[in-house]
């Protein structure tokens, strides 16, 4: 396999962005209610408040897209039912590729919370947030689905070059110190690692 070329002005995107957001919507669907309180690797949330999260912040993405102050909205989505998630997180992910669609879009500066950037960058690194997200419901959910690789060689090659380890942690930084990652650990525990996540297994 031939690993995507991370470089911010190597690829458009998009359809990286897509794909990462059909993996994470087909995770979402496997949510049981028994599993809503299950912890996950974002030691901060349980599979709700993570849920709560991915949502929340996907409407985020949209505003910016859109041309609006995403940082100015909460990164949580309130008010969705239990048996909504998915539903809920659907519709705020089609709201994200119809705000991105254009190519306008991909190099007017937006705003994000790791800084100001062109729309391409932004939105690479939010296939990166995504993507983490992505394994971190999944981990909690006990794995019930396989993860496309090629999405976090991307995903961990963009946090390599925006979280290199000279940048502090933290704040609104939503990412831990990086620790190394076990021998022999695939590409998603390797991109955790570098976010400072830890396997359940061996948290």
């Amino acid at each position: 396999m031939n690993a995507i070329d991370p470089r911010p002005n190597a690829i458009d995107p998009r359809p990286l962005y897509t794909r990462a957001t059909e993996q994470a919507a087909a995770v979402v669907k496997t949510v049981r209610p028994e599993q809503l309180t299950a912890p996950t690797p974002c030691t901060e949330f349980d599979v709700r408040g993570l849920l709560s999260h991915i949502v929340g912040g996907t409407v985020r993405i949209a505003v910016v897209g859109e041309g609006g102050d995403g940082l100015s909205m909460s990164s949580f989505a309130e008010g969705v039912e239990d048996d909504d998630w998915a539903a809920a997180y659907d519709e705020a992910r089609s709201r994200v590729l119809k705000a991105w669609a254009s190519d306008e879009r991909m190099s007017t500066p937006v705003r994000v919370p790791w800084g100001e950037m062109p729309g391409h960058a932004a939105l690479s690194g939010y296939v990166m947030e995504i993507v983490t997200h992505t394994w971190d419901l999944s981990e909690a959910l006990g794995h019930p689905l396989g993860l496309d690789p090629e999405l976090a060689e991307f995903a961990l090659a963009t946090a390599r070059r925006v979280l290199p380890d000279e940048r502090p942690r933290g704040g609104e930084t939503p990412f831990g110190a990086r620790h190394e990652a076990r021998e022999g650990a695939d590409v998603y525990e390797q991109l955790a690692a570098w976010l400072g996540r830890t396997p359940l297994s061996r948290a």
